[in-house]
């Protein structure tokens, strides 16, 4: 009987991790905007195109991975934008853009490509091309810990993060 109890709170257990990890969904362009200015977090904004080989294998093995998805949404507000889309609005400073105007005010040539912002939406930087999980957890962090405002350069936060501590963090 104790086993059969055991048993049926490990299900539970499991199955509120799946449930839990099902729910995190990126958010569109105008909602998270919305949002990480009412959170008060910093934006991660994934420029992709339906087409992108790379942009599904960055979506395949970067951003499912459980630790990467854990860090991202609790600490950022990110946000998927089809960088094509010549059709939808969004705001940005001000300026009502399509996603694709978006796109090219961005600066973005390839794909996937994505922005790092402020709080108040200011661009930090984009980064292009595909992103391997252990490494933009490395960025993750060097913008959540805001290393950018000392202009700790990344190379250097790999080493000893933004306050000279041996960075120790490192997916498998």
């Amino acid at each position: 009987m104790k086993f059969k109890i055991l048993a049926m709170i490990i299900t539970v257990l499991i199955m509120t991790q799946f449930v839990n990890a099902a729910e995190k969904a990126w958010y569109s362009y105008n909602e998270g905007m919305k949002f990480a200015e009412k959170e008060e977090k910093h934006i991660i904004i994934d420029f992709y195109a339906d087409w992108c080989t790379w942009c599904k294998v960055m979506d395949k093995e970067t951003f499912s991975d459980p630790q990467v998805q854990k860090y991202l949404f609790e600490n950022f507000i990110p946000i998927k934008l089809n960088a094509e889309n010549s059709t939808e609005t969004v705001a940005f400073q001000g300026q009502k853009l399509t996603p694709r105007e978006l796109t090219t005010a961005f600066r973005i040539t390839g794909f996937p490509s994505v922005a790092f912002l402020t709080p108040k939406s200011e661009v930090i930087t984009v980064v292009p091309g595909y992103i391997k999980k252990d490494m933009f957890m490395n960025l993750l962090q060097y913008m959540h810990k805001e290393c950018y405002k000392s202009q700790t350069p990344f190379e250097e936060f790999l080493e000893k993060d933004c306050d000279n501590r041996s960075n120790e963090i490192h997916i498998e």
